[in-house]
């Protein structure tokens, strides 16, 4: 599965385990791939690089984007459905209302 974002396909993984959600991106440098998770929240403790974060609604419609955030951090939003972990500077040309595209392999 992968994210397209500004026109550049990432692979994207799902954090759909207990481990999974629970390591995510921790402890890991040269991240060049994506992760998504079903959920409101996440943080950005133990991280080694930062970080660009896309938080969607039920339909995939962004609600805020977050760009090149740094290590110790707690995203919530009520309104969350879905959070995307992206390489560091992976967003540049997203705004908030777009719709998240998946391609499916």
């Amino acid at each position: 599965m992968k994210i397209i974002i500004d026109k550049q396909e990432i692979e994207l993984q799902r954090a759909n385990s207990f481990f999974k959600r629970l390591k995510g991106f921790m402890f890991l440098t040269n991240i060049k791939k994506a992760l998504l998770f079903k959920t409101k929240s996440i943080h950005t403790f133990f991280m080694r690089e930062k970080l660009d974060i896309i938080v969607t609604n039920k339909n995939n419609n962004i609600i805020k984007i977050y760009k090149n955030l740094d290590k110790n951090k707690i995203i919530f939003h009520k309104d969350a459905c879905y959070i995307y972990e992206l390489p560091n500077n992976s967003v540049s040309n997203l705004q908030i209302g777009d719709k998240i595209i998946i391609k499916e392999d």
